[in-house]
């Protein structure tokens, strides 16, 4: 089965959900003008990451989250991407919903990998499970930014039946090259699909400084060829049709899955 996927790699207003919805919009409309099932989004991709301000916007955040499911609705068209949240003990948390073209919550997943070099720790509340989701194309993995560092996490996705992974970006510079290795090995030594969507432009982090994403944005095949590739600076819609099959063809060729032997990894 084929999947045609548009990743939106983005220059985030930070602190201002409108603005980035606006700019959305456009970008989703193209998607489903394309023929695009699900467009992608990056990492916190409708408010960007100021702490303080991100503690006051996000007990009413539902409401943009509201508002990227009825877009969802009426472009028909699924929608992932990584978004503050209140999770279910009212704490702030990073969540990638994944929302179907009904506009209906299909997926939601807390990152529980916090990244503590940029104190994401002291600011949100970490996730405590992985999300898998059933959809007409295929079995999707939901994961975040740093989760990309943490191969065990990808092994149980795949060991799952997982066959794509949707993973918003907020990957910054001088990071670049373990990026291009990190979502490259992903897909290989899972034999999956995996989207990687960053972010480009500058966010000050206070105390920490400013970072700068260096785009990038990429889907990287089971065999860990690239199937398309953003540049590092510009804004930009990417999309492609890709086919699943790939996933069992190669799984069923290359049988590192099934060769594994945990009972000597402990």
């Amino acid at each position: 089965m084929n999947l045609t996927v548009s990743i939106a790699q983005m220059r985030v207003a930070v602190s201002n959900p409108e603005e980035n919805l606006i700019k959305a919009e456009l970008w989703i409309a193209e998607a489903s003008r394309r023929g695009s099932q699900v467009i992608c989004f990056p990492e916190m991709w409708t408010t960007g990451f100021n702490w303080l301000n991100n503690e006051r916007m996000a007990a009413d955040h539902d409401k943009i989250v509201n508002r990227v499911a009825a877009l969802a609705k009426t472009y028909g068209i699924w929608i992932n991407g990584s978004m503050l949240a209140l999770n279910e003990a009212g704490k702030v948390s990073n969540t990638s919903f994944l929302f179907n073209a009904d506009g209906e919550q299909a997926g939601l997943y807390r990152k529980i990998h916090l990244f503590s070099l940029l104190h994401e720790n002291d600011h949100m509340a970490p996730g405590e499970h992985l999300t898998v989701v059933d959809t007409p194309w295929a079995r999707v993995g939901l994961a975040i930014c740093y989760d990309i560092r943490f191969p065990e996490m990808f092994r149980a996705y795949a060991l799952k039946g997982v066959e794509i992974v949707f993973c918003p970006m907020a990957f910054p510079y001088p990071r670049l090259d373990h990026w291009k290795i990190l979502v490259r090995a992903r897909a290989i030594e899972n034999q999956m699909f995996v989207a990687g969507i960053n972010q480009v432009g500058s966010e000050d982090f206070g105390p920490d400084g400013v970072v700068t994403y260096f785009g990038d944005s990429v889907i990287i095949d089971p065999w860990g060829r690239t199937v398309i590739e953003a540049c590092e600076t510009d804004e930009m819609l990417l999309t492609a049709t890709i086919c699943m099959d790939r996933v069992k063809e190669i799984r069923a060729n290359m049988t590192v899955l099934k060769d594994r032997r945990p009972e000597l990894y402990a």
